[in-house]
């Protein structure tokens, strides 16, 4: 049994406003009975349940028009896609594209003809539906990227394909290159014109709320610390303490992943009293940019958030795969990404006396022979990774830098807190252990591009120097203390634990801040000037404060008065 077992799995944001949950209230909401020569667009975010919406609204309209009937379908779609798709399995180049590239100008204006000569209720729905017309009634309809990766597991199909029966891995690769970066531009270029806002995620059951309403809870959500919407997810290394410490299901066999704050992923629940609106937490970034990230911070990374934070759990479970992250040249050139994945280890957890961490390659070890080595194992099975590779023994509370280039991964029983910046798609896995996915197929491995960025320099002494437990003591007062704990030099991210028992005065120091209590069993998040209400935050979980709110005080509640708290930040350096 591990930790305190009082994760909070689905925190919200109390806002005030009016929400429609269900087909029939929605219907009533916007009227749609009442229509008479109207026309109501609904745009779709790519993936939602179009036939689904139709099934129930469709029979309030005499007319019925489909936006995605206007754009390229699948293979010359796949065809126009393919220089950002590529040929690689995992790893494309995200795209420069924009939606309207894809839709063909002649049948838009057809479709606008059409249009034009109509009498009657008219539904424009689809992607990019925008791009036909504007409507009395213009709505946008949204679902978060995990249920849509989850979708993409369960055979739903890529935008106007049909590939139902393709690698999940593939269809996210399309996604995530291409896709969703179109999607967001789009949802980003029209986002003032939207009247209302729809939240698809729960299948027969979507929720609506008003544009004025969505942009005064993404307000709201600014001005004081938040949570995101954690996900957990299984993989062949995956471990056993979160299981335990987040409560989820014991009939799995384990979970690897969960993503406690990865916004571009995430989603956060609004809710407005008589119901809970799930939407993207990426639409923070992108509307609410300068509170959230800090006017320094947008500006040197625009509408991205730029630090992530995750769990990666080996307890009871194996070693991750050996791998490496691009530097930043090599991801910019290969892949149109303007920063890398630069990221630390910090030992949330152990069991037993062999956690360790792989970093690093052994002293006078050579490239080719690494390579070869590696390319071998392939055939073989076998490969002997710590004659090449540092293994070193992990404790709770260590923290393992880990700058792009460097060679590196979990070994088993380790609990992990991964600090990082955000591209977290560009991992080189360089050994897999002879392992297979969950699906039984080979682990795609990526020893070309890794080849091309191990930093055959981070040895043995160059490591133990500069990348482990760098902790330096910067304050202390009345019951805290202070400790900078890196990251290193080459990375922009600044991180900082805080061990107290009594209150402790932080500034978000025009940056976002990302934190994580990492020792006690709670604590709360208050406001010198009563800006916001107290916020409690339990054990192991992340929580963002906005730029916005500048002064913050972490505190011990009733429950933990007496214990010795921590919690690790994170923020951009200046």
């Amino acid at each position: 049994m591990y930790g305190y077992q009082n994760y909070d799995k689905f925190p919200k944001i109390k806002v005030s406003g009016e929400i429609s949950c269900g087909y029939e209230a929605i219907a009533q909401r916007l009227g749609l009975g009442q229509l008479h020569n109207q026309t109501v667009v609904m745009d779709c975010y790519v993936i939602v349940d179009r036939a689904e919406i139709l099934r129930h609204f469709g029979r309030y309209f005499d007319n019925i028009f489909i936006s995605d009937d206007c754009a390229y379908q699948y293979e010359e779609l796949t065809e126009r896609m393919q220089r950002f798709l590529t040929e690689d399995r995992v790893f494309g180049i995200l795209t420069t594209d924009h939606l309207e590239d894809f839709f063909i100008p002649e049948k838009i204006d057809e479709m606008r003809r059409e249009l034009g000569r109509c009498r009657g209720r008219t539904l424009v729905i689809g992607v990019g539906a925008m791009l036909i017309t504007r409507g009395d009634i213009n709505i946008h309809l949204s679902i978060a990227r995990w249920e849509t990766q989850q979708r993409f597991r369960h055979g739903a199909c890529n935008w106007n394909c049909d590939n139902s029966g393709m690698d999940p891995l593939t269809k996210f690769k399309r996604g995530y290159f291409v896709e969703w970066r179109l999607a967001d531009k789009h949802k980003q270029r029209y986002f003032p014109e939207f009247d209302f806002f729809m939240d698809t995620n729960q299948v027969e059951y979507p929720k609506l709320v008003s544009a004025a309403d969505y942009n005064a809870a993404l307000s709201v959500a600014v001005s004081r610390p938040f949570r995101v919407v954690p996900y957990f997810d299984p993989g062949v290394w995956g471990g056993q303490w979160m299981k335990e410490v987040c409560d989820l299901n014991r009939d799995e066999k384990n979970f690897a992943w969960c993503f406690d704050c990865v916004p571009e992923e995430n989603s956060v629940l609004y809710d407005f009293g008589g119901g809970v609106l799930e939407m993207p937490s990426i639409d923070l970034v992108f509307f609410r940019s300068i509170p959230l990230l800090g006017d320094r911070v947008q500006a040197r990374f625009g509408n991205e958030f730029p630090i992530r934070f995750d769990f990666l759990d080996t307890i009871g479970g194996g070693n991750l795969s050996l791998q490496v992250h691009p530097t930043t040249e090599y991801i910019a050139e290969y892949f149109n990404m303007r920063y890398t994945q630069d990221e630390s280890y910090y030992i949330l957890d152990t069991c037993g006396e062999d956690a360790s961490v792989y970093l690093g390659v052994q002293k006078n070890t050579r490239p080719p022979e690494l390579i070869r080595a590696l390319n071998d194992a392939q055939q073989t099975g076998r490969f002997d990774a710590e004659k090449y590779v540092n293994k070193f023994p992990a404790k709770k509370h260590d923290h393992f830098l880990i700058p792009a280039g460097t060679i590196h991964c979990s070994g088993r029983n380790a609990m992990v807190l991964e600090i990082s910046s955000t591209p977290y798609i560009f991992t080189f896995k360089l050994w897999d252990w002879g392992r297979v996915g969950l699906d039984g197929k080979p682990r795609p491995i990526n020893i070309v591009h890794g080849g091309h960025v191990i930093d055959f320099g981070r040895d043995t002494q160059w490591v133990q120097q500069n990348l482990i437990n760098r902790v330096a003591c910067v304050g202390e007062g009345d019951g805290w203390q202070e400790e900078r704990t890196g990251l290193h030099e080459r990375e922009f991210i600044e991180t900082r634990r805080h061990w107290f028992t009594k209150e402790v005065l932080h500034h978000t120091g025009g940056s976002v801040n990302v934190l994580n209590l990492v020792e006690g069993p709670e604590a709360e998040v208050v406001s010198p000037e009563g800006r916001f209400k107290p916020f409690t935050v339990h054990y192991a979980e992340t929580f963002i404060v906005p730029a916005s709110v500048g002064e913050y005080i972490v505190r011990p509640t009733k429950k933990s008065r007496g214990m010795r708290l921590a919690t690790m930040k994170a923020a951009v350096r200046a």
